[in-house]
């Protein structure tokens, strides 16, 4: 039969004989009436490939696949399956050279009645960059519609200043206080923060890392470890064997909790989510004078731009700059009233 079910999956199957060879893909729906489409439209590709000599058309569903087998090293893999899970309600059943223009305005207005312009981008840019592959490097398609994206404003720069931070802390209880605390001394990220674990971290030589699997531009971080990062985990020693934050004995696992929001709720701080922390430590280091080429190598960002977002609380080395110009204007005025 060329039309089955696997044991093993829900949707149908397809099983051709074609020039000698045996064709056996999925058709990604459950639906028998689509799933029998799919299977006509493949079988009169097929004939046409070989006797007409006609140009070979690929699916959208093969290009995902191709996409998430050849990208698994990438650090966005999982969120990358996410998103073209999304997508398969408007991109499945399409071949490649489906997609059109209109399609990609129906991606764009289907992804802004869920999520803000900046969401819709990353999907947006996911669409492009897999038909721009399969152009560019699988010679899959001819050509490929210009898939724009959304104006976005400036990053999100959302910090807290020391008062607020002893209010939510004195909300937080024990465990997560010491996790903000962690944060705010080392700018790690949320992730970074809960599965830290002891093999990272020099007490004695007063450091710790990320490792390069573990961080967002794949390159290991060194983290120079202050007098109050040190004492969070001085509170740890002893409570787990691989671990450094855990609660009841047990890894943390999640910090976006109930205890979290309602801390945050007591404390009268609003708008301000985990990740803002890092923003708060960021931005604290460019109001105490740090430059930016020392917070990005702190940070572990690839480049300077990221770090150029908090270069509006460091004015400090402008305010010199500007200054230089003092002794021309008062020159100038002096030789004016002179005459």
């Amino acid at each position: 039969m060329s039309l089955y079910k696997r044991k093993d999956s829900s949707v149908y199957w397809i099983k051709l004989h074609h020039s000698g060879k045996i064709v056996q893909r999925s058709t990604g729906t459950a639906d028998k009436v689509k799933a029998q489409e799919y299977h006509d439209r493949l079988k009169a590709s097929l004939w046409e490939q070989e006797r007409l000599g006609v140009r070979p058309r690929y699916s959208w569903q093969q290009a995902a696949g191709r996409w998430i087998e050849e990208t698994s090293h990438k650090a966005t893999h999982k969120d990358d399956i996410a998103k073209l899970k999304w997508l398969h309600s408007i991109l499945g059943e399409l071949m490649l050279d489906e997609i059109t223009l209109d399609v990609i305005a129906k991606i764009k207005a289907a992804r802004l009645k869920e999520a803000s312009k900046s969401t819709a981008n990353r999907f947006l840019a996911l669409v492009r960059s897999i038909l721009k592959r399969a152009v560019e490097e699988w010679d899959w398609l001819e050509k490929a519609p210009k898939v724009k994206l959304f104006k976005e404003s400036e990053g999100r720069v959302r910090f807290i200043t020391p008062e607020q931070v002893q209010a939510l802390l004195r909300e937080l209880p024990a465990h997560q206080k010491d996790m903000v605390l962690f944060a705010l001394q080392t700018g790690l990220r949320q992730s970074n923060v809960l599965k830290l674990e002891w093999l990272q971290v020099n007490l004695e030589q007063e450091h710790m890392w990320v490792n390069a699997a573990d961080s967002k531009n794949r390159k290991p971080i060194a983290v120079p470890l202050n007098r109050e990062a040190l004492a969070v985990l001085q509170r740890q020693l002893g409570k787990h064997p691989k671990r450094v934050f855990t609660y009841l004995g047990k890894p943390i696992s999640n910090a976006n909790t109930h205890a979290w929001k309602n801390a945050l709720k007591r404390a009268g701080i609003e708008d301000f989510r985990w990740h803002d922390l890092r923003h708060t430590w960021a931005s604290w280091h460019r109001m105490q004078g740090t430059p930016t080429y020392e917070l990005q190598q702190l940070g572990g960002w690839k480049t300077g731009a990221m770090v150029e977002r908090y270069a509006h609380l460091a004015s400090d080395h402008l305010a010199k700059a500007a200054a230089r110009l003092d002794s021309v204007v008062i020159g100038y005025d002096s030789a004016t009233v002179a005459k």
